[in-house]
Formats: structure tokens, sequence, C-alpha cells
């Protein structure tokens, strides 16, 4: 068995679903006989060893360090030995690379996808360009910069209307929880939109509605595809609030599909995590248009919910593989690099 430090916290708008998410991830690795370590991340950057003790954990305690080399975590308190890292992290600086370029200075072993699959698949747009150009359906979309758009706001809006027509959502790129998200049914709209979304990037992902059902798929490395599951919700769109906070959303697992309509979705849900260069672990979102143009990718999750209920173990559950089973599969994955 491992001593395996879980991260949690961070820097980005997911702190508080991240803080959550761990501590069931600290319960089910000591199921397993891992020896585990919490370290939390503040708002500033600074990481804590956490008590392990509160619900939900609080990104505070006494400082650490990583030693670069070494891969030990160092406070006042001594030296510990770690053997992975499990970043239970979501959003900029804990799935978009940058932490995982901290543990491969320092040479520790960690759950999940690399510098290269975290950064380009947190890249809504950059994303969807590599799936599109393998053959995964997409939607269309366009993107929008923020010195583009305050320089020609009235032009911007045009385009997009012209384009795409209404309604479309518009997305921070680089963010995730549905974080910065909203839905713009006019130009006007449109304008309001994207000023709120640059407030969290000046990179926007402008997207045309597309009306289907959410389907989700749990990929493993190999990859290995889960059953997938369903996304039900009242006012139309999958929102922060319909995430964590609606008691009224349903989840539906394994969805209600078809055979070959079930085969297919998983199939594709492999060829994204294989495009993207993922490892370990990924939530593969799709809107699936009945009748029409079938599966069309949404967007892909290197570091999803991670709570028993959260639909990335939810579907690994349905497909055989335990809450704590799953999460000793990831420390495995990550020692056999």
């Amino acid at each position: 068995m491992a001593r395996v430090a879980v991260f949690f916290g961070g820097k980005s708008a997911e702190h508080d679903v991240s803080c959550v998410s761990v501590v069931s991830t600290l319960a089910a690795l000591a199921e397993m006989g891992h020896e585990t370590i919490a370290v939390g991340i503040d708002r500033e950057g600074t990481f804590h060893l956490a008590d392990p003790g509160l619900d939900p954990l609080v990104a505070a305690g006494p400082t650490v360090s990583i030693e670069v080399p070494g891969g030990r975590l160092r406070s006042d308190a001594g030296v510990e030995e770690v053997d992975v890292a499990f970043p239970v992290l979501h959003g900029p600086f804990g799935e978009d690379g940058t932490i995982q370029g901290l543990f491969e200075m320092a040479g520790l072993s960690y759950v999940g996808s690399g510098v290269l699959g975290s950064a380009i698949s947190m890249d809504k747009d950059v994303a969807k360009r590599l799936c599109r150009e393998a053959g995964i359906p997409i939607g269309e979309y366009l993107v929008v910069r923020g010195p583009d758009f305050l320089s020609e706001p009235v032009l911007t809006a045009e385009r997009v209307g012209d384009e795409l027509g209404f309604p479309v959502f518009v997305k921070p790129a680089n963010l995730g929880s549905s974080v910065g998200i909203s839905r713009a049914e006019d130009e006007e709209s449109l304008k309001e939109s994207i000023h709120a979304a640059l407030d969290h990037d000046q990179k926007l992902v402008i997207e045309a509605e597309v009306r289907g059902r959410e389907i989700e798929v749990a990929v493993l490395e190999g990859p290995r595809a889960s059953v997938a599951g369903e996304i039900v919700v009242d006012d139309g769109w999958y929102t922060y609030d319909a995430k964590y906070r609606d008691d009224a959303t349903q989840i539906e697992v394994p969805a209600e599909l078809t055979e070959p309509a079930m085969e297919t979705v998983r199939t594709l849900a492999g060829r994204a995590f294989s495009v993207l260069e993922c490892r370990g672990l990924a939530r593969v979102d799709f809107f699936y248009e009945e009748g029409g143009r079938g599966f069309v990718l949404n967007e892909v999750n290197t570091m999803p919910g991670f709570t028993p209920r959260s639909m990335f173990p939810m579907m690994w559950a349905a497909s055989g593989m335990s809450y704590p089973e799953l999460c000793h599969e990831l420390v495995a994955l990550a020692l056999q690099r």
C-alpha cells in the first residue's frame, strides 16, 4: 500500500467543491489500506498540512512545501515521505497542468492526466478542435477574446448572431463546474454575458445551443469506459446551482439508452480520452440529439467531481467498481508510470 498525499482546495473558483470532495477520497483510501496526508491549498496558493478530522476539510494548518527534486513534503513539523500525490483539485491551478508540472519537477507520482493532457483538456477551444480533427462530433462555436470584444463589442455580437444564431452559451475557455457560464438569447444579453465571463478568463467560447439529453461517461486509463449516465435538470441546462445546490436535479445511472447507443457513446468517450492525451481518469460529457446528429461532444473533465454521489464514481459503481476500489485503482495507475 502507498502513502498518498491528497491535495484539495486551490486558488480557483472551484475551491469549495474540492474541499467537499476530499473527505470521501481520504476515507476511501484509508479503507483500502493506504496511509493518507491531507494537503490544503488556500485561495492565495499557500500549501497547508490540513486537519483530517474536519468535515469539510479546511485549507489551513502548518505551511508545507514540496521538495524539488525529491517529492517529499517539508514543514516546520518535519519531513513527510510521499509515494503518490492525489490532486482532488478542480479548475485552474489544479486541473490545467500547473500543479502537474510541479509534481513532474519534484519527481512525484500523481493521479490523473499529465501536463499536456490536463492543459489541452482544460482549454475548451483546443479540446474541441483536436476532437473535431479526430472525427468526434462537436457543436458549432466561436472563440472571442477579451481585447477584441472590448474594442468592437457590437461587431462581435453581430458576428455571433450571424454565424451561430441564438440562443448561445458563453463560457470561459478555462474554467469548470459551470462557473462563469451564462445563456444569451439576443445580442444585448450576449454582450452582458461576455462582460461577466471576462471576469474569469480573457478567452471565451461561444457555443450554439444543442438541444439534447446530457449524457456523461467515466473513463479510466486504457481507455476503459463505464456505462453512461444522464443529467436531468428542470431549468434546461446544468448550472453551478443545479450541480451543487439543487435537489431537483436528477441523475440517472445507467442512462436509458439502447444498447447500440450505449456502445457508441462509450467508444466516443474512449476516443476523446486518447485524442486529448488523458491519463488516469476523465469524465467525457456529451449532448445526445435523438433523431439528429446523435452524440455531440460537450467537454472533457480530467478531474471531475469526486464524492461518492458525483457522476464519475456513480458511473463506475454501476459498472462494478466501488468508490474505494476506484480510488485504489487510480493510485495503482499512478504508481505504474
